[in-house]
Protein backbone atom coordinates (compact mmCIF):
# COMPACT_ATOMS: atom_id res chain seq x y z
CA UNK A 1 0.00 0.00 0.00
CA UNK A 2 1.26 3.49 -0.78
CA UNK A 3 2.06 6.08 1.84
CA UNK A 4 -1.36 7.76 1.98
CA UNK A 5 -0.82 9.87 5.09
CA UNK A 6 1.24 12.98 4.40
CA UNK A 7 0.74 14.70 7.73
CA UNK A 8 2.61 14.60 11.02
CA UNK A 9 1.07 13.71 14.35
CA UNK A 10 1.19 17.38 15.34
CA UNK A 11 -0.62 18.46 12.18
CA UNK A 12 -3.36 15.85 12.64
CA UNK A 13 -3.71 16.82 16.31
CA UNK A 14 -4.10 20.43 15.19
CA UNK A 15 -6.86 19.52 12.73
CA UNK A 16 -9.00 17.80 15.35
CA UNK A 17 -8.07 19.60 18.57
CA UNK A 18 -10.43 22.48 17.79
CA UNK A 19 -13.53 20.29 17.33
CA UNK A 20 -16.16 21.72 19.70
CA UNK A 21 -18.06 19.71 22.27
CA UNK A 22 -21.57 19.38 20.74
CA UNK A 23 -23.20 19.92 24.15
CA UNK A 24 -20.95 22.80 25.24
CA UNK A 25 -19.70 24.43 22.01
CA UNK A 26 -17.41 26.93 23.76
CA UNK A 27 -14.90 24.21 24.69
CA UNK A 28 -13.07 21.80 22.41
CA UNK A 29 -12.48 18.08 22.68
CA UNK A 30 -8.88 18.86 23.59
CA UNK A 31 -9.89 21.30 26.34
CA UNK A 32 -12.43 18.82 27.66
CA UNK A 33 -9.67 16.22 27.92
CA UNK A 34 -11.43 13.71 25.67
CA UNK A 35 -8.72 13.79 22.99
CA UNK A 36 -5.95 11.59 24.38
CA UNK A 37 -3.59 10.64 21.54
CA UNK A 38 -3.01 10.64 17.80
CA UNK A 39 -0.92 8.06 15.97
CA UNK A 40 -0.04 8.47 12.32
CA UNK A 41 0.98 5.39 10.37
CA UNK A 42 1.83 5.32 6.67
CA UNK A 43 -1.72 4.24 5.80
CA UNK A 44 -4.04 5.40 8.59
CA UNK A 45 -4.56 7.72 11.52
CA UNK A 46 -5.51 6.31 14.91
CA UNK A 47 -7.19 8.76 17.28
CA UNK A 48 -7.56 7.81 20.93
CA UNK A 49 -10.39 9.33 22.92
CA UNK A 50 -11.74 8.79 26.42
CA UNK A 51 -15.44 9.25 27.27
CA UNK A 52 -16.39 11.63 30.04
CA UNK A 53 -19.19 9.33 31.20
CA UNK A 54 -20.22 5.80 30.30
CA UNK A 55 -22.91 6.17 27.68
CA UNK A 56 -22.17 9.86 27.01
CA UNK A 57 -24.24 10.67 23.90
CA UNK A 58 -21.63 13.16 22.69
CA UNK A 59 -19.06 10.42 22.06
CA UNK A 60 -20.65 9.34 18.78
CA UNK A 61 -20.65 12.96 17.65
CA UNK A 62 -16.97 13.28 18.64
CA UNK A 63 -16.16 10.22 16.51
CA UNK A 64 -18.17 11.51 13.53
CA UNK A 65 -16.62 14.98 13.79
CA UNK A 66 -13.08 13.57 14.01
CA UNK A 67 -13.63 11.39 10.95
CA UNK A 68 -15.25 14.16 8.89
CA UNK A 69 -12.57 16.71 9.87
CA UNK A 70 -9.80 14.34 8.83
CA UNK A 71 -11.62 13.52 5.57
CA UNK A 72 -11.64 17.26 4.82
CA UNK A 73 -7.83 17.01 4.90
CA UNK A 74 -7.77 13.97 2.61
CA UNK A 75 -7.35 11.38 5.36
CA UNK A 76 -9.78 8.58 4.56
CA UNK A 77 -8.50 5.76 6.74
CA UNK A 78 -9.26 6.72 10.36
CA UNK A 79 -9.52 4.45 13.37
CA UNK A 80 -11.12 5.76 16.56
CA UNK A 81 -9.81 3.99 19.64
CA UNK A 82 -11.93 4.37 22.77
CA UNK A 83 -9.96 3.95 26.01
CA UNK A 84 -11.50 3.76 29.46
CA UNK A 85 -8.37 3.58 31.58
CA UNK A 86 -7.34 5.83 33.03
CA UNK A 87 -10.90 7.03 33.55
CA UNK A 88 -11.65 10.57 32.45
CA UNK A 89 -11.59 13.22 35.16
CA UNK A 90 -12.36 16.92 35.31
CA UNK A 91 -8.75 17.29 36.48
CA UNK A 92 -7.82 16.97 32.78
CA UNK A 93 -9.60 20.24 31.98
CA UNK A 94 -7.23 23.23 31.92
CA UNK A 95 -8.18 26.46 33.68
CA UNK A 96 -8.79 28.03 30.25
CA UNK A 97 -11.64 25.56 29.64
CA UNK A 98 -13.10 26.20 33.10
CA UNK A 99 -13.01 29.95 32.43
CA UNK A 100 -14.84 29.39 29.14
CA UNK A 101 -17.53 27.35 30.94
CA UNK A 102 -18.03 30.14 33.47
CA UNK A 103 -18.30 32.80 30.73
CA UNK A 104 -20.86 30.57 28.97
CA UNK A 105 -23.00 30.40 32.12
CA UNK A 106 -21.97 26.98 33.41
CA UNK A 107 -20.29 26.76 36.80
CA UNK A 108 -17.00 24.95 36.22
CA UNK A 109 -16.00 21.90 38.26
CA UNK A 110 -14.50 22.58 41.65
CA UNK A 111 -10.72 22.11 41.42
CA UNK A 112 -9.66 18.54 42.01
CA UNK A 113 -11.74 15.43 41.62
CA UNK A 114 -11.81 14.66 45.34
CA UNK A 115 -15.21 16.28 45.95
CA UNK A 116 -17.77 13.73 44.76
CA UNK A 117 -20.60 15.24 46.78
CA UNK A 118 -22.70 16.23 43.79
CA UNK A 119 -22.89 12.58 42.80
CA UNK A 120 -24.51 11.76 46.15
CA UNK A 121 -27.11 14.55 46.42
CA UNK A 122 -25.25 16.73 48.92
CA UNK A 123 -23.29 18.73 46.37
CA UNK A 124 -19.86 20.27 46.65
CA UNK A 125 -19.36 22.69 49.50
CA UNK A 126 -19.51 25.87 47.39
CA UNK A 127 -20.66 26.29 43.80
CA UNK A 128 -20.31 29.89 42.67
CA UNK A 129 -23.05 31.31 40.47
CA UNK A 130 -21.51 31.99 37.03
CA UNK A 131 -23.85 34.96 36.52
CA UNK A 132 -23.60 37.05 39.70
CA UNK A 133 -20.65 35.30 41.43
CA UNK A 134 -22.73 34.59 44.56
CA UNK A 135 -21.73 31.69 46.81
CA UNK A 136 -25.32 31.40 48.07
CA UNK A 137 -26.42 28.60 45.73
CA UNK A 138 -28.34 25.38 46.17
CA UNK A 139 -28.45 22.04 44.37
CA UNK A 140 -31.81 21.72 42.62
CA UNK A 141 -31.22 18.44 40.77
CA UNK A 142 -28.34 16.03 40.38
CA UNK A 143 -28.95 16.20 36.63
CA UNK A 144 -28.90 19.38 34.59
CA UNK A 145 -29.25 19.80 30.84
CA UNK A 146 -26.96 16.77 30.38
CA UNK A 147 -25.85 13.92 32.65
CA UNK A 148 -22.44 15.52 33.17
CA UNK A 149 -24.01 18.58 34.77
CA UNK A 150 -26.09 19.22 37.89
CA UNK A 151 -28.74 21.91 38.14
CA UNK A 152 -28.23 24.65 40.74
CA UNK A 153 -30.13 27.78 41.66
CA UNK A 154 -28.70 31.04 42.91
CA UNK A 155 -30.46 32.50 45.94
CA UNK A 156 -29.21 36.01 45.13
CA UNK A 157 -29.96 36.50 41.43
CA UNK A 158 -32.62 33.72 41.45
CA UNK A 159 -31.27 32.23 38.22
CA UNK A 160 -30.88 28.51 37.61
CA UNK A 161 -27.55 27.34 36.21
CA UNK A 162 -25.70 24.18 35.32
CA UNK A 163 -22.71 22.99 37.31
CA UNK A 164 -20.21 20.79 35.46
CA UNK A 165 -19.88 17.84 37.82
CA UNK A 166 -16.48 17.17 39.27
CA UNK A 167 -15.43 13.57 38.68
Amino acid sequence: MVNDIKYTKEQVWGFISEIPDPEIPVITIEELGVLRDVEVTPTKVIVTITPTYTGCPAMKMFEDDIISTLKEHGIENVEIKMVYSPAWTTDWMPQKAKDKLKAYGIAPPVDGSADKGVLFANGPKVVICPRCKSKDTILTSQFGSTACKALYSCKDCLEPFDYFKCI
